[in-house]
């Protein structure tokens, strides 16, 4: 895996986390609580939706299974926490 590959791995990671962290999923580091705010969480799937079409065909199969993993578990954390909301 070269740089480019490390860096692009990192920035998919940082936003499955913040992702996670608007979820609920992860303490927030500043503010040591675990706090809801899903649209950050929504923002995190967006930016990784734009991120799977822009590298379309440039990534390794590697990284592009990473990221339908990220965006898989994003999801479907995400339609759980609206029905939570809801109810």
């Amino acid at each position: 895996m070269d740089k480019h590959d490390q860096l692009f791995g990192s920035l998919l990671y940082l936003f499955h986390t913040t992702g996670m962290q608007g979820l609920g999923k992860l303490m927030n580091p500043v503010s040591q609580k675990i706090e809801i705010n899903t649209i950050q969480a929504k923002e995190s799937i967006d930016m990784l939706e734009m991120l799977k079409e822009k590298s379309k065909g440039n990534i390794s199969p590697e990284l592009s299974r990473l990221l339908d993993q990220f965006l898989t578990d994003l999801r479907l954390n995400y339609v759980d926490e609206l029905k939570d909301i809801n109810q």
